[in-house]
């Protein structure tokens, strides 16, 4: 008996008729398709890698195995590997992805597992041009995403897995207008977004989704940490993800973070010195020296409103502006000036004036009025800072 049976087979079982409510996968077909995207989630590329290359050597028709051998370069992005050719061959795959599915709808255009593959690679398409700041292009491909996706639903009104891709538009639409004015104008050719049930979208898939269920959890932790700032929310998911998938550097740092915002001391400052202990052992994924300027001042920050070890608060946080020279050449990062307000005002604790104003003279030569970091250093010139 050959190692996979086949896909079209294995993915199609139980789709006889446009009734039926989801691609129900041969169990081998399935655990293989599981196991290559356990590997992704945990950075396993090269495993992920071989097991998707052989899926898609024997069945080059179908779109499964391409579309999760995209998920690799997603997550090298996502994680920091980014770099011009993972971006291209990320592009390419998505491409070829909506490929394999344009053939298939043009002999069956109601066919459930294209338009959903289709669908989800110009939703991640739209994605990655959000994070290039592309907005007029990922709002074009979230419309076409969402309207295929739609589709879908219609075909199978109760699959969780088509609601990652709903509630994403549904939350985006509505989120990034606000973020982004320039695309208001766009939006309103576009179908307008609904936070309140993209959430609930999301969270649906999150628990009920065959497939689909931990990147819904992914974007719901990315949801609730930076445009929710419901931190509570953003900590429950970045413990299931980090205890699910420990060597993935995203959701270590996301749980660092979440409980750093949460004021959870030890237990942050315990998470960031498990950060920095992965860069300097070169796992992949924590190579990143904006994660590591991100570890120091959050290490120094802690230990200075704790009032203790001092000296080794001083230490991190002037390692983080050291780094912060040597990385924030076009833009100034909001970890540099606050970096040197901390040192202004340990060394006022310290009574050490002439060494803190100089502190806070950085400040103000870096930093912009308007910000809350050149508002402290101003005010901690005119006053010392006391505890």
């Amino acid at each position: 008996m050959k190692m996979y049976i086949s896909f079209a087979a294995a993915l199609i079982l139980a789709v006889a008729s446009t009734s039926a409510q989801w691609i129900v996968m041969d169990p081998t077909a399935d655990s293989l398709i599981k196991a290559g995207t356990r590997h992704v989630y945990n950075v396993e590329f090269d495993e992920a890698q071989r097991i998707f290359n052989d899926v898609t050597a024997r069945y080059p028709n179908q779109p499964a195995g391409f579309f999760v051998d995209a998920m690799i370069d997603w997550w090298r992005l996502t994680i920091g590997q980014r770099s011009p050719a993972i971006e291209a061959s990320f592009l390419t795959k998505i491409d070829r992805v909506i490929a394999v599915c344009d053939r298939q709808l043009h002999e069956t255009p109601k066919d459930i597992l294209a338009l959903f593959f289709k669908g989800g690679a110009l939703g991640y398409r739209g994605r990655f041009h959000a994070t290039k700041q592309n907005m007029f292009s990922a709002a074009e491909d979230g419309r076409t995403a969402l309207s295929i996706l739609q589709d879908c639903q219609r075909l199978a009104p109760t699959n969780h897995d088509i609601l990652l891709g709903t509630g994403l538009y549904n939350y985006w639409a509505a989120v990034l207008p606000e973020q982004y004015p320039a695309l208001k104008p766009v939006m309103v050719f576009l179908p307008r977004g609904d936070k309140t049930i993209g959430l609930a979208q999301l969270k649906s898939a999150g628990r009920l989704a065959r497939y689909a269920s931990v990147e819904a959890k992914v974007v719901l932790l990315d949801a609730y940490m930076y445009f929710e700032k419901n931190y509570l929310e953003a900590l429950d998911f970045a413990i299931e993800l980090r205890n699910t998938y420990p060597g993935n550097p995203k959701f270590h740092i996301e749980y660092a973070r979440s409980l750093t915002y949460l004021w959870r001391v030890e237990d942050a400052y315990k998470s960031w010195d498990e950060i920095l202990d992965c860069n300097y052992r070169g796992k992949a994924g924590y190579m990143n020296r904006y994660i590591v300027r991100e570890a120091l001042y959050n290490m120094g920050s802690l230990l200075f409103h704790q009032n203790k070890e001092i000296p080794t608060a001083i230490a991190y946080l002037d390692r983080c502006v050291k780094e912060s020279k040597v990385i924030d050449k076009q833009k100034i990062s909001w970890q540099y000036p606050w970096a040197l307000v901390r040192l202004g005002q340990v060394h006022d604790m310290q009574g050490k004036r002439q060494e803190a104003i100089a502190f806070y003279k950085q400040v103000l030569a870096i930093d912009n009025s308007s910000t809350k970091s050149y508002e402290a250093a101003t005010k901690y010139l005119a006053s010392p800072y006391k505890r």
